[in-house]
């Protein structure tokens, strides 16, 4: 919005600077994005957010400026006096609901021509292009006010009648009507639009067009000042099936004030007088149901905490009421009844927010937020709780770039068909009046949903997928099982599950991790960030996933979940076009998790010395698991092993059939001094022989 400065300074007397100002109206959260000399004026390009519609006129900027500085806001003359007698003029509301108050005056024997050079002048600095003395009147006001109006040539209102309708509720029922704007276009109003219509036909789209036969012309002499509240979602919803933007239709999508239209409609009246003469007669004023403000309490201790600021109370009710807001003291905190031109304030966060506009951003110091590491201040140190395990696997998950869906409840039998489950997950809960018959029973399991998903967004040209959901699985009672709780009820469990697809595109100088290892990966960083510690994987016996690339995940022993990339069987099943592909899949029983979560936590110093590391090959039998050999290696009773990891394991070339190559690495140090080779060699040693007696295995040469 263009706002020239000394316009403002007439509402407000103002010793600031235009260079102050600006900067002051862009703390106010008004951002000025530049800055014109016009005619020695400095006039604002002023950004205005959507939800601030009573900014949208100079009166609205002004009066921020006046709480701001503390200065008294000047409204403009706008007492008028009426002729006498009574008015030969009525206006009806058949759509209260679109129309919440409608106001008008006539003036008569007008001299209509050409409008002042100031009023031209200030006109053209906003933007708005000279009609005339009359028009130019209503555009002035709309600027000024930040209300619209409308004049009409008095003569063509048939009936000397108002009425403020649909076509549906003027005419019953029609499908839409013709009806030529001023612009000249003829366009088709739908029936649920608004419209202003004589005693015979529509003369006016309301809140955004006036009709072309009644429009002010040189020779119009009389004419009705229209001031009225529409319904915003009404104006928008006819603006954008007429494709017709204007000054107006934008302010009224946004909200007026429906107190403010009174005092508009009397100071167009006023100017009306002024530039182009004639006599004011009386006043109409429709407003069935008045506006009531909505009582906002919030607390002094809240306004200052929030902020950061020890302002007293007479400043914060001094900012309040400058902005207009009525504020009522109480024991403590405020009752505060927004203004009908602040339908934006809802809640106490937002009269916060107005204390902290007027103050001034600039001037709220910056601290740091005060953070808690770990679980300090907790009355149970050692627990996490489910809500926030919830929210940690969720911003895990996240962060490593899945992205959550959230799926129907139902599967098919067919489902677990696919992948061959014949455990306790069979064990299913049919639905009494399923969406359709192919999901007719609660999940139990959330993997083959998430399948589906994949299938449907790889049949879309999506070709790298990453997708998590978290939801409850539904596990029937076998029969003659009522279980010990809920007698006939299934068993509820909180799952996670998480699906992983990439097609493999050829790429020089580059060598990536297999997939499997990088949702492996995934997984372990998940469970460090909920402090679980005792965790391993164990080959797994899912009949879905690939018997060399899967794995289950144990807690102390206890399986909690499995992750695996999908048998190259189920894969054709689903028919993949794909030629090269990693589809993984992994699920998790959250209830069963959930105790080992926040493990005890014990710090430790930095280390002062430094390691020595060793790496040694040994050749197993290849039916031994990885997990079980680094179970052996960390049961060495050795308090200098800081660190043991496998680094590689290799089947093939010079190793005998039925064997496999483990290669590990271990690191030693000391929390009180260095080691030494000799030492260190010896403490390996044993190690190895430990290691090699308990696999029945030997060195790799």
């Amino acid at each position: 919005m263009r706002v020239p400065f000394e316009w403002l300074k007439e509402l407000i007397n103002i010793g600031a600077t235009a260079e102050e100002v600006a900067g002051r109206l862009t703390m106010l959260g008004l951002e000025v994005e530049a800055a014109e000399e016009i005619d020695g004026d400095i006039v604002f390009e002023v950004n205005v957010t959507p939800n601030r519609s009573d900014c949208l006129s100079i009166i609205g900027i002004a009066r921020e400026l006046s709480a701001a500085y503390g200065i008294k806001l000047k409204f403009p003359a706008h007492d008028v006096v009426a002729e006498p007698g009574e008015l030969d003029f009525n206006v009806d509301i058949l759509d209260t609901a679109l129309c919440r108050r409608y106001a008008g005056r006539i003036v008569r024997n007008l001299k209509i021509g050409q409008s002042p050079e100031w009023m031209r002048k200030r006109l053209e600095k906003c933007g708005i292009r000279s009609i005339n003395n009359v028009v130019d009147v209503t555009n002035y006001v709309l600027l000024e006010f930040g209300h619209p109006l409308h004049a009409f040539d008095l003569r063509t209102i048939k009936g000397h009648r108002i009425r403020v309708g649909t076509p549906a509720s003027i005419k019953g029922r029609v499908a839409e009507i013709e009806f030529k704007t001023l612009d000249g276009v003829d366009r088709a109003i739908p029936k649920d639009s608004l419209l202003i219509w004589d005693t015979k036909r529509p003369v006016a789209v309301a809140g955004i067009m006036g009709g072309l036969e009644a429009e002010v012309s040189d020779t119009t002499k009389d004419i009705f000042i229209e001031s009225a509240y529409f319904d915003p979602v009404s104006v928008r919803k006819t603006s954008r099936a007429l494709g017709l933007k204007t000054e107006s239709s934008y302010r009224f999508e946004r909200g007026t004030d429906i107190k403010m239209l009174k005092k508009a409609l009397d100071r167009a009246a006023f100017l009306m007088k002024e530039v182009a003469g004639g006599s004011i007669y009386g006043k109409i004023d429709i407003y069935p149901k008045k506006y009531t403000p909505p009582d906002i309490t919030v607390k002094y201790e809240k306004i200052n905490r929030t902020l950061g600021l020890k302002l007293p109370r007479k400043e914060i009710i001094n900012y309040l009421s400058g902005l207009g807001f009525k504020v009522e003291e109480l024991d403590g905190s405020i009752k505060v009844k927004p203004p009908a031109y602040r339908m934006d304030i809802e809640g106490d966060a937002d009269i916060i927010e107005e204390v902290a506009r007027t103050y001034g951003y600039d001037r709220i110091p910056a601290d740091l937020p005060k953070a808690v590491i770990g679980i300090e201040g907790k009355a149970d140190k050692g627990k996490l709780s489910y809500g926030r395990l919830i929210g940690t696997l969720k911003d895990s998950f996240l962060r490593t770039g899945f992205t959550e869906v959230v799926n129907y409840s139902f599967m098919g039998l067919q489902d677990l068909d696919l992948l061959g489950i014949g455990d306790e997950r069979r064990n299913v809960v049919q639905i009494k009046n399923p969406l359709r018959v192919e999901d007719s029973f609660m999940r139990t399991t959330l993997v083959p949903q998430l399948i589906r998903n994949i299938v449907y967004n790889v049949a879309h040209g999506n070709r790298e997928l990453r997708l998590f959901e978290i939801s409850k699985v539904f596990i029937g009672r076998p029969s003659g099982d009522p279980g010990p709780a809920n007698p006939g009820l299934p068993a509820e469990r909180n799952h996670l599950a998480a699906v992983y697809y990439k097609e493999k595109v050829k790429s020089l100088y580059r060598e990536e991790a297999p997939d499997f290892f990088i949702l492996k990966g995934v997984f372990e960083a998940i469970l460090n960030d909920l402090k679980v510690y005792d965790y391993s994987f164990a080959r797994s016996n899912e009949p879905f996933l690939h018997p060399g690339q899967s794995a289950d995940i144990l807690i102390e022993g206890n399986r909690v979940g499995y992750i695996g990339a999908l048998s190259p069987d189920i894969v054709n099943r689903l028919d993949m076009k794909a030629q090269k592909m990693s589809f993984l899949a992994a699920e998790l029983n959250i209830d069963s998790l959930f105790p080992y979560t926040m493990q005890q936590i014990k710090y430790r110093p930095l280390p002062r010395y430094p390691f020595i590391e060793r790496d040694t090959a040994t050749i197993i039998d290849a039916s031994l698991e990885t997990s079980t050999i680094i179970k052996w290696l960390k049961s060495y009773p050795s308090d200098l092993i800081e660190d043991i990891s496998i680094f590689d394991v290799f089947q093939g070339k010079n190793i005998p059939e039925g064997k496999k190559s483990i290669a590990f690495n271990v690191r030693y140090r000391s929390a009180d001094r260095t080691l030494k080779d000799e030492e260190i060699d010896a403490l390996h040693h044993a190690l190895v022989d430990y290691i090699l007696e308990k696999t029945k295995g030997q060195l790799r040469q």
